[in-house]
């Protein structure tokens, strides 16, 4: 079965959802993937718990490589596999806001994870 091809309106709402969700600038995503806590946290592809660099990368982790390949792309350079990625993206930043721990969140694992997605739970809404 294949994927229903996306409209120009199903684009242009994923290129919109995805730009609110992922609430970190590319330089600041790109600083935070490249330390040792982003390195840290997450799930390998195969389900392991990440709790240190030689566990593996996360998916997570991944996953934020991928949103800034997006990012530097222009518009017309996206393809359906961007698309993807940004539906994905998006998917796993609204479940796990639903999922915030209670208390201050500042250094938990819930908010590294979601970093690696470029979705910072602290940052204020930009625009």
């Amino acid at each position: 079965m294949t994927a229903k091809a996306l409209t120009d309106a199903d684009k242009k709402e994923l290129r919109s959802e995805f730009k609110q969700v992922v609430n970190m600038p590319p330089a600041r995503l790109r600083k935070w993937l490249q330390g040792e806590e982003s390195q840290s946290v997450g799930m390998t592809a195969k389900g392991q718990k990440v709790k240190e660099k030689a566990d593996g990368e996360a998916v997570g982790h991944e996953m934020g490589e991928r949103i800034l390949a997006i990012k530097g792309k222009r518009q017309a350079e996206l393809n359906d596999d961007d698309y993807q990625a940004m539906r994905k993206v998006i998917g796993y930043v609204h479940r796990h806001i639903k999922q915030r721990p209670d208390g201050e969140v500042g250094d938990t694992r819930w908010r590294k994870s979601l970093m690696n997605w470029g979705h910072d739970p602290l940052k204020q809404k930009a625009n």
